[in-house]
């Protein structure tokens, strides 16, 4: 272990911490409405920066970039996915959420569709989508502390475990919300400092979204791109900026990722903290400016990391091998095999001799110590990383807690509780969703992202049409909801668990339904939920009068 490395990294990681949890004792929720919704008055811009840290979870600042690394044009679905769905949440979900006025989405759904069923229903799909994607948020926290605090991974997952139990806990929304302002700004300094470092390394230029289609400045007339193409041909990896992956599979990994962002409660949720409707609409758009930062970023560091990587591992002899390597074997997240015993490593895959094996879940954090960068730099990385799984597990652990205190509990088995008694319940299941999460974390089913897309699919397959179709349509009743959301949610679950834990061999396109892999599978579950939901109204009664009115309001936004 670099002791020098590793003191920045206790120095920039202590400090934040510090900061996390000084804003959550700061900002302890009194009361069940600080715990669920910040009391209702968060401002547009502080909503839009917690948002953004929210959104831009382990996912988007560890493994998005090591994906499209790894897969180049294939990557691109996380980017345009998650994006898109951003935008598709801002103007078709939020604002209309907001004037409905309630807590969570399974409040949305138990009074839109006027069943208790429904709500519990939603309350099932809450807590199993926000434990699947949290698998991914605690998973990227033991890398980093794994790496950088020199401690075994699953060590590291239970140190995340306890900061988050900590401002998750005693500060609910109110706390998370602060906290993630404060943890945006961390993420984003710590993404882009290196960027530009490399950038202007590599290229000359101190914009990593130019850099990225820039000249070599030791290669002039030498596009970037177009060497890490012909260096990728010449090892065997295929050209970056083509793919692998067929165009329909594409297609519907974009939409599951894009409709799946739309469902995800721990997103939706936010737009309950800002005061009024109008604030919820300005929130959304602050938030896609500040998301938008670090997704035009990423493909840059991608290829900057690639191209570094493959030019300082290749054909290189073991025991000269460079130290960001030997760091990383360490963790065992990097093994290196030499399978013709010559001592010289291979990092060729069209002579099967590849003896390189790269969990791409480091790309990023390993970036500065490939390209050399300075030591703060590389705990700076350190401290982003774990802003971003941080921060997005809080969100997704408070509603949880939400779900089962406020939607279950309070709503369904003992509606007579007092609020200080709905208040400890739900910071008991806070606790207990952290332990499970901890558990997902020690246990991932994958890698961090492809975790977090099957997540995305889950929400795609079940909240996103009962919500869109519970907004703009009075026609659509209980029966319809309930129908649609079973269908689409068992058959996505049924197609994800066949190919990744009963018949993982099976787990390749010439077996999909199709052609579509298990990750983008969440988007046929979704028209299989629109169709059920559709016919199954047509052919039972309508909605009461009432709640006919309800929808009629909720299309009628305030200012």
């Amino acid at each position: 272990m670099d002791w020098a490395i590793q003191t920045w990294t206790f120095i920039i990681v202590g400090l934040s911490f510090a900061i996390y949890i000084g804003i959550a004792i700061w900002s302890r929720a009194s009361s069940t409405k600080d715990f669920y919704v910040a009391h209702g008055q968060v401002s547009p811009l502080a909503n839009g920066l917690a948002t953004a840290a929210d959104w831009m979870s382990a996912a988007s600042f560890i493994s998005m970039a090591g994906i499209i690394s790894f897969s180049g044009r294939d990557g691109s679905v996380y980017l345009m996915g998650w994006t898109g769905g951003y935008v598709l949440l801002a103007l078709l979900l939020a604002p209309y959420l907001r004037k409905f006025g309630k807590f969570t989405v399974p409040d949305f759904i138990g009074d839109r569709y006027y069943s208790e069923t429904a709500r519990f229903i939603a309350i099932v799909c809450v807590i199993f989508i926000s434990f699947t994607y949290v698998a991914g948020q605690m998973r990227g926290v033991g890398v980093v502390f794994s790496r950088f605090l020199d401690v075994p991974i699953n060590i590291g997952v239970v140190i995340g475990m306890a900061i988050v139990f900590f401002y998750a806990v005693i500060g609910g929304m109110k706390g998370i919300t602060y906290t993630q302002v404060a943890q945006y700004c961390v993420l984003i300094f710590a993404f882009l400092v290196p960027a530009i470092y490399i950038s202007i390394m590599m290229t000359g230029n101190p914009i990593p979204q130019l850099g990225f289609g820039a000249e070599l400045v030791n290669e002039p007339g030498t596009f970037l791109l177009d060497k890490l193409d012909g260096l990728s041909e010449e090892l065997g990896f295929g050209t970056y900026t083509n793919g692998t992956k067929s165009t329909i599979d594409l297609f519907f990994i974009t939409a599951a990722l894009m409709v799946g962002t739309a469902g995800l409660p721990h997103v939706i949720v936010r737009f309950f903290t800002v005061p009024k409707v109008r604030d919820a609409r300005v929130s959304a758009g602050y938030a896609l400016i500040f998301i938008a930062i670090l997704y035009t970023t990423a493909p840059a560091i991608a290829a900057f990391a690639r191209l570094n990587m493959m030019q300082s591992v290749s054909e290189v002899e073991y025991d000269k091998r460079p130290q960001w390597v030997k760091n990383w074997e360490a963790t065992g997240l990097i093994t290196i095999e030499d399978k013709n015993n010559d001592g010289i490593i291979q990092y060729v895959k069209k002579t099967g001799q590849n003896e390189v094996k790269i969990d791409r879940d480091i790309i990023v954090l390993a970036n500065p110590e490939i390209a050399k960068l300075p030591n703060w730099i590389i705990g700076l990385v350190a401290a982003g990383g774990l802003a971003a799984a941080l921060s997005t597990a809080a969100g997704l652990l408070l509603v949880v807690s939400t779900a089962v205190a406020h939607d279950l509990i309070k709503k369904q088995i003992k509606p007579g509780i007092s609020e200080k008694q709905e208040l400890r319940l739900a910071r008991i299941a806070a606790g207990v969703a952290v332990l499970v999460a901890g558990y997902f974390g020690i246990n991932p089913p994958g890698y961090v992202a492809q975790v977090v897309a099957l997540a995305f699919g889950l929400a795609a397959a079940s909240f996103f049409p009962a919500i869109l179709m519970g907004i703009f349509s009075t026609r659509i009743n209980k029966e319809g909801a309930i129908a649609g959301i079973l269908s689409g949610l068992l058959f996505t679950i049924g197609y994800i668990v066949y190919f990744k834990f009963i018949c993982p061999k099976l787990n390749t396109a010439e077996n999909w339904w199709f052609g579509i892999s298990p990750e983008g599978i969440g988007t046929l579950g979704m028209l299989i939920n629109f169709i059920v939901t559709y016919f199954v109204s047509c052919f039972t009664p309508a909605p009461p009068q009432n709640v006919v009115n309800l929808v009629r309001e909720i299309r009628m936004p305030k200012k």
